[in-house]
């Protein structure tokens, strides 16, 4: 059994994490958020020893780690823009960490962090849970088994709905998200130049602070994409199914079906972790180029091979704000 301390205890994607420590068998001694709902925390580790202050935290576990019973796993469920300094603090601390995506925003940063590794002889990885989806998997070996000259043509529409709280929100803050690209999206772009390999072309033709739309080519496939924030741009279908999510993937003419079996997958991210077969820092390299890419580009607009729902007309910013490009 392992000791875990755990940052971004009242974020949205902490219960999953909860969960994974819990279903792996192993303990929670200190958790810490800037807010302190978090009573989530009963349904998993009530005895965890929890701080609002990130100065009382640090003495806690630094204090722990002198102790017979030390922390050995950092894990971050932190904003994106924290996740750089959190697995810094977590290596130098001397614990293996585990950092929710994005990685980071910045693909430099991946480099450093490679350093500090090295540095501190301990080990981060991230969750890249989508490499782990039995239909995903299946996925890479029909395209691993097939001709490898063969290129396949690929539609990707995904809208989860957001409401206005989402732009007061670190969300809504390009300098801290990374935008909608990297916020919603950094894990499909994982899952397809993981699947399909290196991408060889980047253009992006509509990009607002509610969506982006654009053409990645790699390797094995032509890929025209559309995310959005927006339930405005949901098709009649979903509407009428009162969902506010769409998820679809269209290969070849044929939607590829995943939309079950996601629930248990951060456990066996961790699962596989656990053993030494995590995502090292080094795997997200390629998914956070890509959406720092988009994020630097200028849109095109309507030319050439665009996403069909890249025609929707813009939203205006709920407050106003028009350029999201940094």
């Amino acid at each position: 059994m392992s000791n875990f301390a755990l940052v971004g205890a009242a974020g949205y994607i902490a219960p999953r994490h909860l969960e994974a420590i819990a279903n792996t068998g192993n303990t929670l001694l200190a958790s810490y958020d800037q807010f302190d709902s978090v009573g989530r925390l009963d349904s998993y580790f009530p005895d965890c020893s929890f701080f609002t202050e990130q100065v009382q935290f640090d003495r806690f576990c630094s204090k722990q780690q002198r102790s017979s019973n030390p922390i050995h796993w950092f894990s971050i469920c932190t904003p994106n823009y924290t996740h750089d300094a959190f697995i810094r603090y977590g290596l130098r601390l001397g614990c293996n960490v585990i950092c929710e995506k994005p990685l980071v925003l910045y693909p430099h940063n991946i480099d450093n962090l490679i350093e500090l590794e090295k540095e501190s002889g301990h080990q981060a990885y991230t969750i890249l849970q989508l490499r782990l989806h039995p239909s995903i998997v299946a996925l890479k070996e029909m395209v691993s088994n097939g001709p490898t000259n063969k290129v396949y043509d690929v539609d990707l529409t995904y809208i989860t709905s957001r409401g206005k709280w989402y732009y007061a929100s670190w969300k809504g803050d390009i300098h801290k998200s990374g935008g909608v690209a990297t916020n919603i999206g950094i894990h499909f772009y994982d899952m397809l130049q993981w699947v399909f390999g290196p991408v060889q072309q980047n253009i992006v033709h509509v990009m607002s602070h509610d969506r982006v739309a654009g053409y990645l080519e790699f390797r094995q496939a032509r890929v025209r994409y559309f995310l959005s924030i927006n339930a405005k741009c949901l098709p009649p279908n979903a509407i009428q199914g009162e969902k506010r999510t769409y998820r679809t993937v269209i290969i070849d003419g044929k939607e590829f079906e995943f939309s079950q079996g996601f629930t248990e997958l951060h456990t066996k991210s961790y699962q596989e972790i656990l053993v030494g077969r995590g995502f090292r820092i080094s795997e997200a390299r390629q998914c956070v180029e890509i959406v720092s890419q988009i994020r630097h580009a200028t849109p095109i607009g309507l030319k050439g091979d665009y996403h069909p729902l890249a025609r929707l007309p813009l939203e205006p910013h709920p407050f106003g704000w028009d350029d999201i490009r940094i």
